[in-house]
Formats: C-alpha cells, sequence, structure tokens
C-alpha cells in the first residue's frame, strides 16, 4: 500500500527536539514535511555538540542528532520577519494540512503566520503548536527545557532511590513523550476529524502537561494514601524487592521485574531460595532484609552468568545493556530497529509496524534552504517570483561548510 500520509502537507516551524522529532513520526508515515527554517542560524541542532562553524556556513555533514530527528524532510529557508516571507509562507499555508510551531507563545502571531491568519484562508488546516507551558495560563511566557518541566509536573520528585537526590534520565520524557507523541497523536486525530467534516483544529500541546498526565503512579498514591510515596519507594521505584535493579560481580546490573507471585516464585527456585517467596511485596525494614539477601546473592557472580542462568525462564530478571549492547542486541536486530543512513549514521526506525507499508529512509536529513526553490515552484511561484525572492535574501539555498 502507499504510504499512510502520502499526500499530506506539513509546514514544519519547530526546531531542535520536541516539534522535529513529532514531525520526523509523520514523514516516516509518508507525509511531506517542509522545515521552514529562517534565513540565519536556522535549527540550531545542525550544530548540536560540534564546534562553532565558520562564517555563515552551516556544518558539513549536520550533526549526527539534526540527521536523526530530520530525515525525510525538505527546507526551506524563508525570512518571516519580511512581509515578502509572510506572505510567501501564507501561499504555502493555503495548500497545506498541518502547520507546527514551538515558538514561545505569541510569536507566530506578532509574525502574521498564526492560526488566526492560516485558518481565514485554509479552513481545513491542522495547526498545532508546542511549548513548554501550554498557550494559556500563568507560566505560558517561561522559557524552560525538559528537566523543568519534569520538575513541575512531579515526575522529577519521583526519579532516583531512596534517600538520594532526585535523578536524571538521557530519555528526554517531556520533550519526547509530553511534546513529539502526544502532538503528533492530537495531529492524527485533527487530520482524521477535518477529512470527515472539511474543518481543521488548533492544537496546543503543554510539554509539562504531557509529563504529568502520563504521571499515574504517583496520582494513584495520593489517592490512596492521601499523599505521594517518598521518592525510592513506591511499587516501581524500589519499594518492594521484585522490581528493582541489582549489581552483579562485575559492577554491572540486573532489571528485576518480577512484579506478578509466578514469576517472583521461579525467581525463588532459579536461586535455591523458596523461603524468599513470602517476601516479594514486603515493604520498610522487611522489604529492605529480602532486598539485601537478593542482592548479596546476585553479587556473587557476573552479569554474564546470570544472563546465562536466567535464559529461558519466565521470572523478568534481565540486563541492564549499554546502548552498544542494546544496538547489537539479538532481539533488537531481529525487529531491525537500527537503520543505516546513506551516509553511514544508524538510526532508529519508526517504532511501530504497519502491515502493507515498509518504511525506507527516502530523504537524508536536508540542508538548510536545500528545496526553496523547489518547494516554491511546486506551490505555483514564478521563476521570476523566486528570483525575486532570492535577490532581497527573504530566501536562501543550501549553504555548505567549504
Amino acid at each position: 500500500m502507499s504510504a499512510p500520509l502520502d499526500g499530506v502537507r506539513v509546514l514544519d516551524l519547530s526546531r531542535l527536539l520536541p516539534g522535529p522529532a513529532c514531525t520526523l513520526h509523520l514523514a516516516d508515515l509518508g507525509a511531506d514535511v517542509v522545515k521552514v527554517e529562517d534565513t540565519g542560524a536556522g535549527d540550531y541542532a545542525r550544530s548540536l555538540g560540534l564546534p562553532p562553524p565558520g562564517g555563515r556556513a552551516e556544518p558539513d555533514p549536520p550533526s549526527a542528532f539534526f540527521r536523526m530527528v530530520n530525515r525525510n524532510k525538505r527546507s526551506l529557508a524563508l525570512d518571516l520577519k519580511a512581509a515578502a516571507g509572510r506572505d510567501a509562507f501564507l501561499r504555502l499555508a493555503r495548500r497545506a494540512d498541518v502547520i507546527v510551531e514551538s515558538f514561545r507563545p505569541g510569536v507566530v502571531d506578532r509574525l502574521g503566520v498564526g492560526y488566526a491568519a492560516v485558518t481565514a484562508i485554509n479552513r481545513r488546516i491542522v495547526y498545532c503548536s508546542i511549548s513548554g507551558y501550554g498557550q494559556t495560563g500563568p507560566y505560558r511566557d517561561r522559557p524552560g527545557h525538559d528537566i523543568n518541566y519534569l520538575g513541575y509536573a512531579g515526575v522529577l520528585d519521583q526519579t532516583g532511590v531512596s534517600g538520594g537526590p532526585p535523578a536524571l534520565s538521557n530519555l528526554q520524557v517531556a520533550d519526547l513523550l509530553g511534546g513529539a507523541m502526544n502532538a503528533s497523536t492530537a495531529i492524527l486525530a485533527a487530520l482524521f476529524a477535518a477529512s470527515r467534516t472539511g474543518n481543521g483544529t488548533y492544537v496546543d500541546v503543554a510539554m509539562t502537561e504531557g509529563a504529568l498526565a502520563h504521571n499515574i503512579f504517583a496520582l494513584h498514591a495520593i489517592e490512596t494514601l492521601g499523599h505521594s510515596r517518598a521518592r525510592g519507594s513506591d511499587l516501581l521505584t524500589g519499594g518492594v524487592p521484585c522490581y528493582g535493579v541489582y549489581a552483579t560481580q562485575d559492577g554491572r546490573h540486573l532489571a528485576v521485574g518480577a512484579l506478578e507471585q509466578k514469576f517472583w516464585r521461579a525467581l525463588c527456585e532459579a536461586l535455591a531460595r523458596p523461603d524468599l517467596v513470602a517476601g516479594q511485596l514486603a515493604t520498610e525494614a522487611a522489604g529492605e532484609a529480602v532486598r539485601q539477601q537478593l542482592a548479596a546473592i546476585f553479587a556473587q557472580q557476573t552479569q554474564a552468568h546470570w544472563i546465562e542462568r536466567f535464559a529461558g525462564l519466565d521470572c523478568c530478571v534481565t540486563p541492564v545493556l549499554s546502548l552498544d549492547e542494546t544496538l547489537a542486541d539479538p532481539q533488537v536486530r531481529a525487529r531491525d530497529m537500527v537503520v543505516a543512513a546513506a551516509d553511514g549514521t544508524r538510526q532508529y526506525a519508526p517504532p511501530f509496524r504497519l502491515v502493507g507499508h515498509t518504511f525506507a529512509i527516502a530523504r537524508a536529513a536536508p540542508a538548510q534552504g536545500e528545496h526553496s526553490a523547489e518547494i516554491l515552484r511546486e506551490a505555483g511561484f514564478s521563476a521570476e517570483e523566486i528570483g525575486d525572492l532570492a535577490a532581497s535574501g527573504t530566501i536562501t539555498g543550501p549553504r555548505r561548510a567549504g
């Protein structure tokens, strides 16, 4: 079958991670995603983790981070602060299905390309704004990053070991779950509704709310006990022996997730410790005693020994792998979750499968402005109009480092 989103046009004004990750999912599903970048720095994820490039040329190639989240997209370098740039964007918006932006609230309206301006000329448009705190409320204009959103959402408070400080994750939960995934879900729902009614809508995604809405176990504790549990003491954060991380002899770790009694019993039998069965869900001092006994057992052998010992047993004991090991893991390889781009960069395949649709990297991540003229031609701009926009600096073509 053709790609599920074949024919869907997306104008993407976002940069860095949440918005580009959202439109990455749409692009991988076949949407024509156009990165609308400014004519200056553009999406500064291009140089993330790289030395500053000389002059105005972009890094060549851009950062691996940029290439990972911007494949299957095209780039238009357009100065929205210029009246001609604004007018050009609105001409593109007439034929678009989706617009995604991640500026602070009010910026796109001041530029003249906000939802009100676009829906006046295209009632089918699905216009999605991704921000830290949403388009309303007392925090709407505050800056922030993933760590700030997780702090406000009560997630950071729950992350870490008992008695320790809040711990950071290298998985940007608020950016990706709260921003990218929530936005793509809402956009697809709005597109479906627009296909039936002919009317699009405005989608307001707040990354803080996205993290908060999935902070389920902490809310469960409040509703049940009247308060959240201390960090590291809830069911899934170290409060019981059957669910936690244990060190091995060689300084590696095992993830024990034996929540169901059958799994815990199988674990205890594999360790020849049937006396521990009753302590599966023990808490406080009793739970700590069971945990210490289990920790002492695992510390006697290497991680490799325990991997072999638990192979084939139904007890939910698995190794804690480094990402290098994960990339080589037979399950990951069998599912083709790691793919190689044309430049050899390893990237993740989409985390879903649609029967009849085969994922492919059809385009490498674009150079800034690589498709400026091409995109405008497709939208009906004449060669003279494109030439005038280029001459005035309202659009630029690709710049490569020499």
